[in-house]
């Protein structure tokens, strides 16, 4: 399937000179949707991954369909205040600031084969504080997939420099 032509470029949003990759549009698209979820999954059909961690809030779309088609347990990634039990917490840069990422103390067990979903790496910034919150809870990370990679901001070089495996369906390069 051609993902590019599912998903929305708004130009200039949320400032001059970026361009937005929307990935609502696919997303409503059921064709698109089920077909984006069998290829994600697809290289980690017999890889034993017994969680998916989605990122807050468009992994969870991705990482909640993907862990049932894996046979998979589901874990959020979520931003602070969100979590109801204990969580361990990695902060992460912004553009103007910084946020955090938080999951429960018993997310994981050692060992778990985990793999890391969202919808988007761009700086790397949340999905490394997502790699470093599954390490504190030693688990095996399979590999972080995303629906699109932005190379040119480096966030997969980021994730690989980590010794994570990254994959995506699309790239989008330039601005």
């Amino acid at each position: 399937m051609d993902y590019k032509s599912k998903i929305r470029t708004i130009p200039d949003y949320p400032a001059k000179g970026i361009m937005f990759r929307d990935v609502t549009t696919l997303m409503s698209d059921s064709e698109a949707l089920a077909a984006a979820i069998e290829d994600l999954c697809r290289p980690f059909e017999r890889m034993n991954v017994s969680k998916v961690a989605g990122i807050d809030a468009r992994g969870f779309i991705l990482g909640g369909a993907m862990a049932v088609r894996l046979g998979a347990g589901f874990l959020p990634l979520r931003k602070p205040g969100k979590l109801p039990y204990e969580t361990w917490s990695e902060s992460y840069a912004l553009e103007y600031g910084s946020d955090a990422l938080h999951m429960h103390t018993d997310g994981v067990e050692e060992g778990e084969q985990v793999l890391l979903v969202d919808d988007l790496i761009a700086t790397g910034g949340t999905a490394e504080a997502g790699v470093k919150l599954l390490r504190k809870g030693k688990a095996d990370i399979v590999a972080a997939t995303f629906l699109i990679d932005l190379p040119d901001l480096g966030g997969a070089r980021t994730l690989r420099e980590l010794g994570v495996e990254v994959m995506s369906l699309v790239t989008f390069t330039g601005h």
